[in-house]
């Protein structure tokens, strides 16, 4: 079967159509290295980032101290910046501060390789949006459901955490879905730093098979997939949380 596949992508080149993965082991074997890259960080900073927005508006619900300020500023500057500036920051500002370790042979060898720092500018840059999310569906909750477990004798924290936080979850889902495949999309930013994620050995292939147009629609098709993924599974999340004739759900 593999083998009438492989032929099968050589009369797809004789009709013009090279699609060297298809044939090629080496081509196929790096193209697979670099979409398992953008998926693992797709889901790593997907996981980080909604840690941090879940912290961040749980910050800006319950205090107006200096830590909601730091969590505005920090907000405020995300938004504000390009994400490429960001990696660029993360990369070779923050990075050029951090030790360096050796290798066997005594080479140097950063303590925090491109991929980590591609984590943390990317988790950070989509953890400021899902802020901004959580904090509006938190604010969607009226003010009675949280007087009505006051009432019944939860502090401000227990109410805040179990019935405020469940109900502006439901509230927050369609923005989420959209930060995430805005972030889905921006894992291409992390080339800029030389990971191999999936533009990054695309484009490798391309430069070495000029198939141009070819690796781009691939690329194009991988990328509609994985953002309906991403949107399908929050959807599954959403009908499984739904609460019959709360809200819009």
């Amino acid at each position: 079967m593999l083998e009438a596949f492989r032929q099968f992508a050589l009369d797809l080149k004789a009709s013009g159509i090279n699609l060297t993965i298809l044939y090629d082991a080496f081509d196929f074997e790096r193209f697979v290295s670099g979409l398992m890259t953008t998926c693992a960080l797709i889901v790593i900073c997907t996981f980080f980032s909604i840690l941090i927005g879940g912290a961040g508006a749980a910050v800006l619900a319950l205090s107006r101290g200096p830590a909601a300020m730091l969590v505005r500023a920090y907000v405020a500057l995300i938004r504000n910046t390009p994400l490429l500036v960001q990696m660029y920051f993360f990369y070779f500002a923050v990075g050029s501060l951090m030790p360096v370790g050796q290798n066997a042979i005594g080479l140097p060898v950063p303590m925090i390789g491109n991929f980590t720092w591609a984590v943390i500018a990317l988790s950070l840059y989509a953890g400021a949006f899902n802020i901004e999310t959580f904090r509006s569906g938190l604010g969607a909750v009226h003010n009675s459901y949280e007087e009505a477990a006051l009432a019944l004798g939860y502090s401000r924290f227990k109410a805040f955490r179990y019935v405020v936080v469940p109900l502006g979850l439901r509230f927050s889902f369609a923005s989420l879905a959209n930060n995430l495949v805005d972030l889905t999309k921006s894992t291409t930013v992390a080339y800029a730093i030389g990971v191999a994620e999936l533009l990054y050995v695309s484009n490798q292939i391309w430069s070495d098979s000029l198939n141009t147009f070819e690796m781009m629609n691939i690329m194009l098709a991988i990328y509609l997939l994985l953002t309906g993924i991403v949107v399908w599974i929050i959807g599954r999340v959403q009908a499984a949380m739904r609460l019959p004739g709360f809200g819009a759900n």
